[in-house]
Parts: structure tokens; sequence; C-alpha cells
């Protein structure tokens, strides 16, 4: 059964912020294009665009335990990302939105 929208955890900017500066060990995703990412990003975001997800997270993302937050430009890429993380059996996704409501540092 396809995930939507109220099978995601959400997670705000300011509660994403705080979870990355506490464990260390979480993983920020960026799921847009090369370009994109290379105008700005969330500082140590690895990229993987939304169209490699399925081929791709396995190797970019092998433990499906680990805390990833996704995010995109507006939220729609991220949306669809979070799915088949989900879908793919990771267990500890949150979905950030787009980086447009992050108001924070960017690399």
């Amino acid at each position: 059964m396809p995930y939507g929208y109220n099978d995601q955890k959400r997670i705000s900017p300011r509660k994403a912020r705080a979870l990355m500066h506490t464990n260390p060990a979480v993983i920020c995703v960026d799921v847009r294009t090369k370009q994109e990412y290379d105008t700005g990003h969330i500082p140590g975001a690895i990229l993987l665009p939304d169209s490699s997800v399925k081929t791709q997270a396995p190797y970019v993302l092998p433990d499906k335990n680990a805390i990833i937050i996704v995010y995109c430009k507006g939220g729609s890429r991220s949306h669809t990302a979070a799915c088949d993380l989900i879908t793919m059996g990771y267990t500890n996704v949150y979905n950030l939105g787009g980086i447009d409501s992050w108001p924070y540092e960017r690399e």
C-alpha cells in the first residue's frame, strides 16, 4: 500500500537543526538535482536526487534504521522520496519539506 502525506513524519527546520546538532549520526539527504545542490544546501547534507532514490538508496544509505531527514526545494520531491524510502524499509525517515523554509546556514 503506498504511503501518503499523513504516513510520514514531518519535522520543522528548528527541530531538524536541533536533532542534527545533538545527534551527529543523523543523515540529511538533499533530493534536488546536483545543480540545485551546488547553489546551496544544508551543511553536511548528502546529495541523492529523487530520481535516484529507488536505485541508489541501498548504497548511499545502507543503514535502514538510521535517522534520515529528507528535503528538496519546496516539499514535493521530499514527500515522494520519503515515501519511497519508507516503502523500501527505512524506519526513521523525516520529511523536512523544502530548503526554502530553512532559515539557517547553508553551504
